[in-house]
């Protein structure tokens, strides 16, 4: 049985583009790129649903740890902009910043239609500069779980810092290590359907080969298309690091930017994280150090 929406993991493709608001690939044919952007589609006709509790939490959080209004956001590894455009339709400077530009792409196509003026950036969450800085960034769907090495996740927080405003906040938001870590690592499967089209993306319905010295998961996950009337089976691969609370902490400190402040279990200021059933994710919460 599939699940209807929830957490969306995006897999990291090779190649890292860093231009700004790039909206086509170099090296991709037009076929290749029309493909992409194709399956963009298809992973909001699965995970499309709505973001507006997980906003106001956002904006709670922020101005219980940092004392002032939030006026401006950063939606890391953004893929079709959820969080940017709900937070730009309420008149924050919302900024969407994805690795592919194909789902950059699709991501402007979508806040076009809503009327949402999103800044939008195609770039390697590794490495990149906003033209501003932001009050607060978060990444969520377990999405910073791509980037698998010490070094990439080092230079991802010190990124970070550097695109924070004084005090600024950076969420993390990744899947619980009771269903998710080098010991326990639960299939999932999510479904949808939208105009013609049904959706499902399956993940590790094989187990994944997990590396115990590196913390990382190698696993494949399927998706199954109907789309008026063609069905096809798309199969990609995946790499998931598998963060501890304490790696995070301390990989935090090593960047000499940013700092924990605070843990949640859902995205509610009165769940702590913790083992219990009602902590259902890893919600970590950085602030820029001064």
């Amino acid at each position: 049985m599939c699940a209807r929406g929830g957490s969306l993991r995006f897999t990291k493709p090779s190649g890292s583009p860093t231009q700004k608001n790039s909206i086509s690939s170099k090296g991709l044919t037009m076929a290749e790129h029309n493909n992409l952007y194709q399956r963009a589609i298809y992973y909001d006709v699965i995970f499309d649903r709505d973001v507006s509790r997980e906003v106001e939490f956002l904006k709670e959080v922020y101005h219980q740890i940092v004392g002032r209004d939030l006026q401006s956001v950063l939606d890391l590894a953004c893929g079709p902009g959820y969080h940017a455009r709900t937070f730009a339709k309420q008149g924050y400077r919302a900024v969407g910043l994805d690795l592919r530009p194909e789902m950059i792409e699709f991501a402007q196509d979508k806040a076009r239609e809503v009327g949402a003026a999103v800044e939008w950036v195609a770039a390697d969450m590794t490495n990149f500069r906003l033209d501003q800085p932001v009050d607060f960034a978060f990444c969520m769907f377990d999405s910073m779980d791509c980037l698998t090495t010490n070094e990439q996740i080092l230079n991802h927080f010190r990124a970070m810092g550097d695109n924070l405003t004084p005090n600024g906040l950076y969420l993390v938001d990744l899947n619980h290590p009771t269903s998710c870590s080098i010991g326990v690592y639960e299939p999932f499967c999510y479904a949808g359907q939208r105009n013609g089209i049904s959706a499902e993306i399956r993940w590790a319905e094989t187990p994944p080969q997990i590396d115990m010295i590196a913390g990382v998961a190698h696993t494949t996950l399927e998706m199954r298309v109907k789309d008026n009337g063609k069905e096809m089976v798309i199969t990609d691969h995946a790499q998931e690091r598998l963060l501890t609370p304490q790696e995070l902490q301390l990989f935090a400190e090593l960047s000499g930017t940013l700092k924990v402040v605070g843990w949640y279990g859902d995205f509610d200021l009165n769940q702590p994280f913790s083992s219990s059933p009602a902590s259902r994710r890893m919600i970590v919460i950085f602030q820029k150090r001064s």
